[in-house]
């Protein structure tokens, strides 16, 4: 999936999902490896509320590699405030 597709579909029409997966994407995304990388265009298929839960509530997803994702996520988005 190309770098376009993917900061189209980061846009979530709330900017509390919008930074964090474009921060993501923009500063991290390349440098993962192909699971990773595999394991965001999944998170991407989520729904917003799911989105929301995962960044904010005290939901985890049961796929380990999108939990593990979440947390480089949130390390990622953190250091920005």
């Amino acid at each position: 999936m190309r770098q376009g597709e993917l900061r189209w579909r980061c846009r979530r029409g709330m900017r509390e999902l919008d930074l964090p997966l474009q921060r993501y994407l923009e500063q991290t995304f390349e440098s993962t490896d192909l699971s990773m990388q595999a394991a965001f265009v999944r998170l991407l298929d989520e729904t917003d509320d799911a989105l929301w839960r995962y960044l904010y509530g005290d939901v985890s997803p049961k796929d380990p590699a999108l939990a593990e994702l979440l947390r480089v996520i949130r390390r990622t988005a953190a250091s920005h405030y």
